[in-house]
């Protein structure tokens, strides 16, 4: 038999946020981890790119906490992490204070190998976390973000691995984040990699384009060493070539593998039966995507563009926006399309077809990686389009991180305030403010039985104000008056579905089996709403001074109050949409007359958000 090739599993991190929207719940995953610990993996990939974000936002779960459950159940295996460098797992640069502080914590949490990267392919943007991570032991994975461009050549990407050997890295690793990196290219690469550099190879390729089996196998006959595989049940589509197939394949070229298929083929079964509680959020809708070898477009990235154009009723601008991603990526230097540029780039191109006009609306992000703050483009931005977004302001040349102020101390009196209670709580409201404030606050309340378990739909406000029957009431029993509060409904169970009441403020659980349904009359009394005006409720945007978001999103900060003076070019209002703040400006100096908006909101772009009259 010939040389052993090694495997890491990536199902439970990059499989389940390729597939399913990263939505899989730690108590599902938990299973799963026990098992593979035990299959003869090189390493679990568990943590990182957007499960930190994804379970503090939407699952209401302590990500740090995940952690530590995997980490007891997997002991045998090594556990590894996505980290993106500065970034961190966020999507902007922190100051160099919070990222050693965070590779310290998640090492002590049990993270044992560290993959970094930096979407630029940057290496003044890993220095610092692959410094700290080699301090604490860790094994560090430098990467290389793959992607095709004039500039993106073999010898490029060699030139990047040499820099990450002489930073200390243990491994070089090889991100083919939307699976466009051929079989020839991958044998080339791998082959120069292992001769000039002199270190283990790591391969992650996406299936996305259909072509990830053929690039992995010819990268194993180049001498890579270790390869990502995702369990059957939950792989290919966009995400990533199966491990029973890559094992048989590789075994009958008489290569070892030290993978136990009789335990893989388990934990299969498992998470085929898992992945159907998931079916809503499951955006694998076409594959293969040929077309990614020329748009570049990573598959979470399309069901974004997908899902937006749906709320902006332009989906049949899609081909237009994959093709305005190209000119923008061209007009920007040729970033790789991985968080965070994956998100600038989409969101610039997704504006610029909306508007009708390239550039007419810039994001925040756009303008700060025009000026450097994101660090060196791998090509230069054309000149017109750095003058048109930044005008005579010259980026910055140094690393973007000796610009920013240690933040931590700060942070942390911030964090207490609002409810940390650890450093690792610390650690998440310093990369995600207004996220990790909602968790602690829902927190709190749950755990005085106030608030709802995290898996339930919670019935809102704006939903309460828009239905058509009554969500909460007085009712007089046996001479009896309670306050009745519909709160929220759970997923049906055997015997009826879960709803979840306040009867005079304490909430209770019971299970609601309809026998017949009838039509609720429309006229209610609705709730109050205060601060804000609900969706649907807005008036239209029609005079210069109503003030409109250009793209479906939430509010995360409103700058301004009725009665304020304003100047044109102010900024009111920031409104998050697919992971990019965008600023929204005053047109017109005058006075704030209204605002319909508050922060929590989800607003459209033909609503009237604020409206400002000329003085």
């Amino acid at each position: 038999m010939g040389r052993t090739v090694e495997f890491t599993d990536v199902t439970l991190r990059d499989g389940q946020q390729s597939l399913l929207a990263t939505r899989v719940r730690t108590e599902d995953l938990l299973p799963a981890a026990e098992k593979l610990d035990k299959a003869g993996f090189w390493s679990l990939e568990v943590w990182g790119g957007a499960t930190f974000d994804v379970c503090l936002r939407y699952l209401k779960e302590d990500p740090w906490e995940r952690l530590r459950k995997i980490k007891d159940v997997a002991k045998n295996t090594k556990l590894e992490m996505l980290l993106r460098g500065q970034n961190v797992v966020g999507y902007r640069h922190y100051a160099d204070d919070v990222v050693e502080a965070f590779v310290k914590k998640a090492a002590e949490n049990g993270i044992d190998v560290f993959r970094i990267f930096d979407a630029l392919n940057d290496v003044r943007n890993m220095e610092v976390a692959i410094s700290v991570a080699k301090e604490e032991g860790k094994i560090v994975k430098g990467v290389l973000s793959y992607t095709i461009s004039p500039v993106h050549t073999v010898d490029y990407f060699v030139g990047i691995a040499k820099q990450l050997r002489d930073m200390g890295v243990d491994i070089i690793s090889i991100k083919d984040q939307a699976g466009i990196l051929s079989p020839k290219v991958a044998y080339e690469l791998v082959g120069r990699l292992k001769e000039e550099i002199k270190l283990p190879v790591h391969l992650h390729a996406q299936s996305t384009a259909a072509m990830a089996e053929m690039t992995l196998l010819k990268a194993v006959e180049a001498g890579a060493d270790i390869i990502d595989t995702d369990v059957s049940t939950w792989s290919w589509l966009t995400a990533h070539p199966p491990n029973e197939t890559m094992v048989y394949v590789l075994r009958e070229f008489g290569y070892g593998t030290k993978i136990d298929l009789d335990i893989v083929e388990e934990v299969a079964e498992y998470l085929k039966e898992v992945r159907k509680k998931y079916k809503k959020y499951d955006t694998a809708e076409k594959w293969p995507d040929s077309q990614v070898l020329i748009h570049q477009i990573p598959g979470g990235m399309m069901s974004n563009f997908i899902a937006q154009l749906k709320e902006n009723d332009a989906l049949d601008k899609l081909d237009e926006v994959k093709e305005e991603v190209a000119r923008v990526r061209e007009d920007l230097g040729y970033p790789p399309l991985v968080t965070p540029t994956s998100q600038i780039v989409g969101t610039q191109a997704l504006l610029n077809v909306l508007q009708g006009e390239r550039y007419k609306v810039v994001t925040k992000e756009t303008k700060d990686y025009v000026k450097g703050l994101y660090g060196r483009p791998p090509a230069p931005i054309k000149p017109e389009i750095m003058e048109k977004i930044i005008g005579d302001e010259k980026p910055i040349e140094v690393r973007p991180a000796d610009l920013l102020e240690p933040e931590l101390d700060k942070c942390s009196v911030e964090a207490r305030k609002v409810g940390a209670r650890n450093e690792e709580d610390i650690l998440s409201y310093c990369l995600f403010p207004q996220v990790a404030k909602e968790f602690f606050e829902w927190r709190e309340k749950y755990e005085k039985g106030e608030a709802l378990p995290p898996e339930v739909e919670e019935i809102t406000e704006e939903e309460a104000c828009m239905t058509k029957a009554p969500i909460e009431f007085n009712i007089t029993f046996h001479g009896e008056t309670y306050h009745i509060q519909i709160a929220g409904v759970g997923s049906p169970v055997e015997g009826g579905t879960p709803y979840f009441v306040r009867v005079d403020g304490r909430l209770e659980e019971t299970i609601v089996q309809p026998i017949r349904e009838i039509e609720v009359g429309e006229k209610m009394e609705t709730l109050p709403y205060e601060g804000g005006v609900p969706a649907g409720k807005r008036p239209k945007a029609v005079d210069v001074g109503d003030i409109s978001s250009p793209m479906p999103g939430k509010v995360v900060s409103v700058k301004v109050s009725p009665g304020d003076k304003v100047k044109k070019g102010d900024v009111l209002l920031i409104v998050e949409a697919m992971k990019m703040e965008n600023e929204i400006h005053s047109p017109i100096s005058g006075v704030v007359e209204e605002v319909y908006v508050r922060e929590g909101d989800q607003v459209n772009p033909d609503e009237c958000l604020m409206r400002v009259i000329p003085d």
